[in-house]
């Protein structure tokens, strides 16, 4: 009887990181700029959507001012900030636009980004979060790939993880790139997008309704994805690798669960269902690896606990050791993480339970959440934001 139970758990587990596996079996990167491209940088204009970045936006402007080719502007949006954005963006050599305040039924990003883009000029529109970085041949590559597929081309950034409550982010990194599925070279029905860059003409953001067509969303990003699909226009997107990064939440833990809250729960709910399944697995697999080693470790010291376990000893180690690999193996893809968050994984794992039911939480239950000073309403068909707080 035990042998068998450890041969159904081992098949189980088995066949939980198979999905893993098979949907980043072949993630699409970023191209590193060395294809042939015919349109011009000139033509690109870029907007930052920005909201009290005055730490962030020097990077930023700085990688792009080192682009092998240069933009045609740099537009900063400066969505009524409270400290020296404005100062810095201009210094950076930025055409700063000040936001009004959003109208009623906006969200402050999308308005931001539709006043952003009514002061651009260009014909090639490069949305991009003011904590992103690019490489100097980063450009080359969005257009390269914008140029193959046109519509909307959506990167999401190679994560620079500096501080050790960072590190926490690791399964919501994982798990939202697993069940996007929009990183194999067949993706999903469900188009996906990542809003911390994204390239695409006037031409086709006009016709996909623009941001105004996903005003009150708190997913802006996966919504101008559908929002594009129902137009007819293709979405695609590709892991930015060396060429586009960006540091997520360097504000500290606060903001790393404000974000995180704010974006889980309802992401969740957006994902198709066949990559969630998958990715719920997954991490189900994960947390059956984590009791059970722990339950394992317990009745071998102290001789208690014999009840409960379920499955060998043995079968829990080497689990844990294949799930360790596995966690690593897609995290390298991902971002700058450390060894702790692969080789103790329950310690990540316990705060995405943390994060992911507090989000649950916000989402269902009080239907809000809350993101750089706002409250942001989850309503009917709008996304409507209170005053800011003190």
């Amino acid at each position: 009887m035990t042998d068998l139970t450890d041969l159904v758990l081992a098949v189980v587990l088995a066949a939980a990181a198979a999905g893993a596996a098979f949907l980043l079996r072949d993630p699409r990167r970023l191209p590193t700029g060395a294809g042939a491209v015919t349109s011009p940088s000139s033509s690109v204009s870029v907007v930052v959507p920005a909201r009290n970045e005055e730490a962030t936006l020097p990077l930023l402007l700085a990688s792009l001012r080192g682009l092998a080719h240069p933009v045609l502007e740099v537009v900063v949006v400066d969505d009524d900030s409270d400290d020296a954005t404005t100062a810095v963006a201009r210094a950076g050599g930025a055409l700063v636009v000040r936001a009004p305040a959003p109208p009623p039924g906006w969200t402050g990003k999308a308005w931001a980004c539709h006043h952003g883009v009514r002061a651009a000029a260009g014909d090639l529109l490069l949305f991009l979060d003011a904590d992103t970085v690019l490489a100097p041949d980063a450009l080359h590559g969005l257009l390269e790939m914008h140029e193959r597929h046109g519509g909307l081309v959506s990167v999401q950034p190679f994560h620079r993880v500096v501080r050790p409550y960072e590190q926490l982010s690791a399964y919501f990194n994982a798990m939202s790139t697993l069940a996007s599925a929009a990183f194999t070279r067949r993706p999903v029905a469900a188009p996906m997008a990542f809003g911390p860059c994204l390239i695409t003409s006037r031409d086709d953001y006009e016709r996909a309704g623009g941001h105004a067509a996903v005003r009150g969303e708190i997913l802006d990003d996966v919504r101008l994805a559908a929002a594009y699909d129902r137009a007819g226009l293709p979405v695609r997107c590709a892991l930015g690798g060396r060429s586009v990064s960006m540091r997520s939440y360097p504000g500290g833990l606060r903001q790393l669960a404000d974000g995180w809250t704010k974006n889980f729960a309802s992401g969740a709910s957006a994902a198709a269902p066949g990559p969630a399944v998958a990715a719920g697995l997954w991490i189900s697999a994960h947390h059956a690896i984590a009791v059970g080693t722990l339950l394992a470790v317990v009745e071998a010291s102290t001789g208690a606990g014999a009840a409960l376990s379920v499955g060998s000893p043995v079968l829990w180690f080497v689990a844990w050791i294949c799930s360790a690999a596995q966690l690593r193996s897609i995290l390298r893809r991902l971002g700058t993480f450390r060894w702790w968050t692969w080789a103790l994984f329950p310690v990540p794992l316990l705060a995405f339970d943390l994060v992911f039911a507090r989000s649950v939480a916000r989402t269902l239950v009080r239907r809000s959440v809350s993101w750089r000073g706002r409250e942001v309403r989850l309503g009917a068909a709008d996304g409507r934001e209170e005053a800011p707080r003190c």
